[in-house]
């Protein structure tokens, strides 16, 4: 479907989106939501820091423990020694390992006393050893950890295999180094010189303990990233699906509402929503509701001013037509009064006609303002008067009190109300009857009354009178004098006043109608 171009833009700069506004809503909410957990997810980061600090106490324990087992050495017996280094070992949970001064190996743990550790080969684990390796090589890889020495025995082992006991000898002070096991496990090095001697102790320990309590760590948070990732998702989809899904129906009725294909186009009202959503559906159905009456009304209205055009037009093509055989001056003279008449009501009917079809639009623009019905009416009188003389039947007008009758509107609308009413009025009221024209205040409303004596109007034809076109005149009536548009016109202005308009009969049951006006009354400010 291709995007209407044909209207100006009032993009609110407020509500518009940027590059945003291109990406589903629903995209936008899984979006935000990943986001957070993306910052759940930082704490692998956190891990990693403990897993240093972990194997930074190691590495210190080591160095103390180290100096220690050499002090002790150079002060055992020789003959104490190898069971001093096999307690030692065991102790710490170290091999230790004795050298000369010319780098032989003298003494060995292991030799005394069983293993205490085992390096294990990567190639006879299971599965889920290797995905752990492979989440360590990951993490290491984002926190840009620098890559460690692996750890091997050697072939000859002597001191000068070993660079850590070199670098402790030329020190003069315990040192350690971290390394990595074939498994990616810790290896811990420790080395000291004993004595003067140029003796050195090595103490090597495969720390698999630190690994295991960040792999249990790790798992633990995974599983509630996981789980927390699983429940951000739904929650999500929820979220969009209760928010998406409804916009998606109410654009979908809102397109057909514009393409008008279908006649009635059913817009959700979404009852059991009480959120945004829900008065953004009932706003919609209410506004296409009240703009397929608008429709209706203009195409009602169309239909009428087509037929009641045709009939002074019929008149008239016939008497033009007349025109051109009949020779007769008397009723060459009786066609053109028909002609003039159907011309006085071609324009009258033009006039009201194109008045009622801006009324709407004109109103909703109007400034209202206060306007005194008194003097108002008042004026119009004495001007109608100046321009038509005396009236038969006559006219009264009770003048209220000055800023009594005081209303918010737009004056020239509130004449031609007051206009028609009358104009209605005399058209029904017998030679020598009266007009009654009252406007007074009661409460917070302003009440206009006009009564004639007339044959009034019958209980079923009160609404109808209102409609547009509706005219049920008088016989004696001039031909053409009136639309059928007076009333409704009334009507419509009066409502643009947030007021109404009825008829009735009189309430001290003479013959007639009375029609009443109620306004709101303009409040002080």
């Amino acid at each position: 479907m291709a995007p209407d171009t044909d209207f100006p833009r009032t993009d609110d700069p407020d509500l518009s989106l940027r590059w945003s506004g291109r990406i589903s809503l629903t995209r936008r909410i899984l979006a935000v939501n990943i986001f957070a957990l993306a910052l759940l997810a930082g704490g692998f980061f956190y891990l990693d820091s403990y897993r240093v600090r972990l194997i930074d106490d190691r590495i210190a324990r080591a160095e103390r423990e180290a100096g220690l087992i050499a002090q002790a050495l150079e002060a055992a017996p020789a003959r104490l020694r190898p069971e001093l280094l096999g307690d030692f070992g065991d102790r710490t949970g170290t091999r230790l390992r004795l050298y000369t001064a010319d780098g032989a190996l003298m003494l060995d743990s292991w030799q005394v006393r069983a293993p205490n550790y085992t390096l294990r080969d990567p190639a006879e684990e299971a599965w889920q050893r290797h995905v752990a390796r492979f989440m360590d090589r990951a993490i290491d890889f984002v926190v840009s950890a620098p890559p460690l020495p692996a750890f091997a025995e050697p072939a000859h082992d002597v001191m000068a295999a070993w660079p850590l006991l070199g670098q402790a000898q030329k020190m003069g002070r315990p040192e350690a180094r971290l390394l990595l096991a074939p498994d990616r496990t810790p290896m811990i090095e420790a080395g000291a010189r004993v004595g003067a001697g140029g003796d050195a102790v090595l103490m090597t320990t495969n720390a698999r303990d630190i690994t295991r309590i960040v792999r249990e760590e790790r798992l633990r948070l995974g599983i509630v990233l996981g789980i927390a990732t699983l429940l951000s998702v739904l929650l999500s989809l929820f979220l969009a699906r209760t928010i998406v899904r409804p916009l998606r129906r109410l654009a979908r009725a809102a397109v057909r509402v514009r393409l008008g294909r279908a006649r009635e186009v059913v817009v959700p009202r979404l009852p059991s929503r009480r959120d945004e959503i829900g008065l953004l559906a009932r706003a919609l159905s209410d506004m296409s509701q009240a703009l397929r009456i608008r429709i209706d009304a203009t195409e009602a209205f169309a239909a009428d001013v087509t037929h009641e055009l045709k009939n002074p037009l019929a008149s008239l093509r016939s008497a033009v037509d007349a025109l051109g055989t009949i020779r007769d001056p008397d009723a060459q003279r009786q066609l053109l009064a028909i002609v003039a008449d159907d011309v006085r009501r071609l324009d009258r009917l033009i006039t009201d006609i194109a008045e009622a079809s801006r009324l709407d639009a004109q109103l909703s623009r109007a400034h209202f303002e206060p306007v005194d019905l008194g003097p108002l009416i008042e004026a119009m009188l004495a001007a109608r008067e100046a321009r038509e003389g005396l009236s038969d039947p006559r006219v009264a007008f009770a003048r209220p009190r000055k800023g009594v009758a005081v209303v918010m509107g737009e004056e020239s609308r509130l004449v031609r109300v007051i206009d028609n009413l009358l104009d209605n009025a005399l058209s029904f009221s017998p030679p020598g009857g009266l007009v009654q024209i009252v406007a007074t205040r009661v409460g917070d409303e302003v009440i206009i009354l006009v009564k004639d004596e007339g044959p009034g109007v019958p209980v079923e034809a009160r609404q109808a009178i209102f409609r547009r076109f509706h005219s049920d005149r008088p016989k004696e009536d001039a031909f053409g004098r009136h639309s059928g548009l007076g009333l409704a016109i009334a009507k419509t202005i009066v409502e643009g006043h947030n007021g109404t308009i009825e008829v009735e009969a009189r309430e001290d049951g003479a013959t007639g109608a009375c029609f009443t006006i109620r306004l709101p009354a303009a409040t002080e400010e």
